[in-house]
């Protein structure tokens, strides 16, 4: 007989400064089209019902976040975030499996700066990757001729093969006990595919969006505000 059915939690990652956007606060916290960008990125993820909490995690002395997603249904607040983002999700991850998370059920992470996701990429990502015993992310296929630099940084030492380069975006979905293993193995990794490449496994590709792009820069503020009036 078998068990019972994998579940699906979330964790957003959101304790970072977002220096490099040079705004005054956190850019998890700025206004596009009404509503702060965590606010967007936390709304994509409750629109998928089969998402059973959405865990936010954020610095220890960051109360802003619980504030704004207060009586929100299915969301909670971890101020238990660190300097890294592996630090963050750590956090969520273990904080979910203290609270009944099985180790077969399924994470996924998603940016804080991501708030373009639209429910369709998240039905996506979970038909294609249901039945994986590993889990994968959302990612683009590059399309753009690409350069890598000389040791200078301001001169083409080689163009490089694009043909099986992709650019990995997020929700990044995993089997939780699967990943909070490999993170916990694995420092310095800059997402969580990294960490379950390092651990020996192979995370599936499943095709995104562009408009599902990270805010880093002030012009990503303004094409994603753009976009965003809109809807």
């Amino acid at each position: 007989m078998s068990g019972p059915a994998a579940r699906f939690f979330a964790v957003i990652p959101a304790a970072g400064a977002g220096t490099r956007l040079g705004a005054p606060q956190p850019k998890q916290y700025l206004a596009l089209g009404g509503r702060p960008m965590l606010r967007w990125s936390v709304d994509a993820l409750l629109a998928a019902p089969w998402i059973e909490r959405v865990l936010v995690v954020v610095a220890p002395d960051d109360g802003r976040a619980a504030t704004l997603l207060e009586g929100l249904a299915r969301v909670e607040v971890l101020a238990a975030g660190g300097a890294a983002r592996r630090d963050s999700v750590l956090a969520g991850l273990r904080a979910l499996a203290a609270t009944g998370a099985r180790d077969d059920d399924w994470v996924l992470v998603h940016d804080a700066a991501r708030p373009g996701l639209a429910p369709r990429l998240l039905e996506r990502l979970r038909d294609r990757l249901g039945e994986s015993a590993v889990g994968g992310l959302l990612a683009l296929p590059v399309s753009d001729t690409v350069k890598r630099a000389a040791g200078d940084g301001r001169s083409v030492a080689a163009t490089v093969e694009r043909e099986r380069l992709w650019l990995a975006q997020t929700p990044q979905m995993f089997r939780l006990g699967l990943l909070l293993d490999a993170l916990s193995a694995h420092a310095g990794v800059t997402d969580e595919a990294a960490a379950v490449e390092r651990a020996g496994h192979a995370p599936l590709l499943v095709e995104g969006a562009r408009a599902n792009f990270k805010v880093t820069t002030a012009e990503d503020l303004e094409l994603m505000r753009a976009l965003l009036e809109r809807r």
